[in-house]
């Protein structure tokens, strides 16, 4: 079975991304999240995989850019009616720390927002990852955020990245543009306030 792949970024397609290893190509199916943060093709990347087997399909391999999120997509695979296409679009609506925290706060909704988990999966999921090792990052942060009086921070922060990208910027950049946001502007900062330094942090 294989675990990992250190090669040469040789294509991207839309749902897929060949790594070459020492001549040998492999064929590792992605999420767009993980797809659009990949080096430039001729760049070498270590790529986390996850082999699942399919009767008609044989072995496909998943690949991810952190172990958490292999393991992530491991125990949403776990859950009744979530498939490895469902599993890839929560975590590319919902990276592992913030698919935590929408679990500790049970908030269907977020999940919900990935293509083709509808209201009833998502609560399934939620209902399901409780007190599951879902993140290796600062889960218990998140958890702390969460049982604050005041849990819109992480929302905030949410509703501002997604106004970026509605304005085509590229998730990855609106992600790390609403941080240094965040960080500037202290916790309560409201989603307006975030997004207007966020575009401000573009210009410069």
């Amino acid at each position: 079975m294989i675990g990992r792949l250190r090669g040469i970024v040789a294509e991207v397609g839309e749902e897929e991304a060949l790594i070459d290893v020492m001549g040998v190509g492999y064929v590792v199916r992605c999420g767009a999240r993980t797809l659009s943060r990949l080096p430039p093709v001729g760049e070498e990347t270590v790529v986390h995989v996850e082999s699942v087997f399919g009767e008609q399909t044989g072995v496909t391999l998943y690949g991810f850019l952190g172990r958490d999120e292999r393991r992530a997509f491991v125990i949403l695979r776990t859950i009744q009616g979530v498939g490895p296409k469902a599993a890839l679009s929560v975590l590319d609506v919902l990276p592992p720390p913030e698919l935590a925290a929408a679990v500790a706060r049970e908030d269907k909704a977020a999940v919900a927002r990935a293509n083709g988990v509808g209201p009833k999966l998502a609560q399934r999921i939620v209902v399901e990852l409780k007190d599951k090792p879902i993140s290796d990052g600062p889960v218990a942060a998140f958890h702390a955020q969460i049982s604050s009086p005041q849990p819109i921070k992480v929302s905030a922060a949410g509703e501002a990245v997604a106004a970026l990208m509605g304005l085509g910027i590229a998730e990855p950049q609106a992600r790390r543009v609403v941080e240094s946001a965040a960080l500037r502007l202290g916790e309560e900062a409201e989603p307006p306030a975030l997004i207007k330094a966020a575009l401000q942090e573009l210009g410069r």
